[in-house]
């Protein structure tokens, strides 16, 4: 019985997975898509191995029970006349009704082609259930108002940044007379750029459970091997792409500016990988999260803030995100990567760059931010950077508004699925884990 219950949750779980596939994951490839720089078809072979390694390799070895602490389990086992079977069942529910609501949530927007953030949505239905298991005191309403800040602080300062960085590319290289001679000078400060912020990034954020083993690599020292290898790129990248520029300082302006978008290329593909990398060890735990609790519970009867996160499950997880992303991420990817705005390669490395250095950097400073809403920022910042008329503000809008729904909606699904989860499900699961 308990295999067959292990084996329905693991469905949820995968079901989450693909939709974080399908939603979140497309994001990160969108700019190398947006700017034709990586075919979909190779976009979503490149984004699955990054986001598979990711969410394997490194993903969340240990997971909060409940997702960034939004509801302690301590107070479900806390509700007056309760025992600790009743608190494990009641868990075991919700976090089911938590995982599939999430789920129905992103699936909902995904067919509208709309990037939501996943952190949002375990988060608004953990909070749903939690609302409705053990009243209002049992939610961090201080979390809560953290997430709902993230919401106007990640696209803003996303947007900052990706505008400070296109206009330097603009005014130093695209706009000048000779921009051939001028991505010689130029390019490989953003080499070195980009180089340093896709490495602290896997190393802070994709790393950050293996740094734990890795006694030598402290910040200061991550922080001189990241600037080192940088300078080392940056050197490299200058012999390249002055093999490549040089001798175009005659040809027209148009066929130097064809050429110097050309070496951007690879820049956007790698950029956009590192993203992918990241994002799968990071939000891997938004989907095996809620099950390794599960799975938890039902071995051991009991519940705990933090439990062990099974190879098998992180396993499914990535596996369940590639499956989302080949089947149905190109929606999301192509509203992203081309509805937005336009994107070409130079914007989208800015585009990367101002993304991962922001949500590194909010990281760093425990800001809670989503990955999504920075991108889509990001996005909206080399938009603006050629004027209001540059940005599609419909498309803008209805983005915004999917964004404010994703709490309230998930909370308000997952309340319903646990009042029926509790409704069919309990004595059964009550027997099973007190025997």
């Amino acid at each position: 019985m308990d295999i067959l219950i292990i084996g329905l949750t693991a469905l949820l779980g995968l079901y989450m997975a693909w939709n974080i596939g399908a939603n979140d994951v497309a994001n990160s490839m969108a700019d190398a898509v947006g700017s034709r720089s990586i075919s979909i078809r190779n976009a979503v072979i490149a984004a699955g191995i990054c986001e598979f390694a990711g969410a394997v390799l490194v993903g969340a070895q240990v997971t909060n029970t409940v997702r960034k602490g939004i509801v302690d389990p301590a107070m479900l086992a806390a509700i007056p006349g309760i025992s600790p079977q009743d608190a494990a069942v009641i868990l075991v529910i919700g976090m089911s009704a938590a995982l599939l609501s999430a789920a129905f949530w992103l699936n909902l927007s995904t067919i509208y082609g709309m990037p939501v953030s996943t952190t949002h949505s375990i988060v608004g239905a953990v909070a749903g259930f939690g609302v409705v298991a053990a009243g209002w005191q049992a939610v961090n309403w201080s979390k809560m108002g953290q997430i709902v800040a993230s919401w106007f602080i990640s696209p803003l300062a996303g947007g900052i940044m990706a505008f400070l960085i296109f206009n330097y590319i603009s005014k130093s290289i695209l706009g000048k007379e000779q921009p051939a001679r001028a991505a010689i000078r130029h390019m490989p400060y953003i080499v070195f750029l980009m180089t340093a912020v896709v490495l602290l990034a896997t190393i802070y954020k994709g790393l950050k459970h293996v740094i734990k083993n890795i006694h030598w690599l402290t910040d200061s020292r991550a922080l001189a091997l990241s600037l080192g290898a940088s300078l080392v790129a940056a050197v490299v990248s200058y012999f390249l792409i002055r093999a490549k520029l040089q001798g175009l300082e005659e040809e027209s302006l148009g066929k130097q500016l064809e050429a110097v978008e050309r070496v951007f290329v690879p820049l956007v593909i790698i950029s956009s990988c590192s993203v992918a990398f990241a994002h799968g060890a990071n939000d891997v735990a938004n989907s095996v999260g809620p099950l390794a609790a599960i799975v938890h519970v039902l071995k051991t009867g009991t519940i705990d803030m933090k439990v062990p996160v099974p190879l098998w499950v992180l396993a499914l997880g990535g596996m369940g995100i590639v499956l989302g992303l080949a089947t149905y991420g190109y929606r999301v990817m192509m509203t992203v990567g081309t509805k937005i705005t336009e994107i070409t390669p130079s914007r989208g490395v800015a585009a990367d760059i101002a993304a991962t250095a922001t949500v590194l950097a909010c990281t760093r400073l425990s800001l809670p931010v989503s990955t999504t809403h920075t991108l889509v920022g990001a996005i909206l910042g080399i938009g603006l950077a050629r004027g209001l008329g540059g940005i599609n503000r419909r498309i803008v809008t209805s983005i915004f508004g999917s964004w404010l729904f994703t709490v309230p909606a998930a909370a308000l699904m997952s309340m319903f699925f646990f009042m029926v989860g509790k409704a069919l499900f309990f004595e059964t699961l009550h027997t099973l884990i007190a025997g």
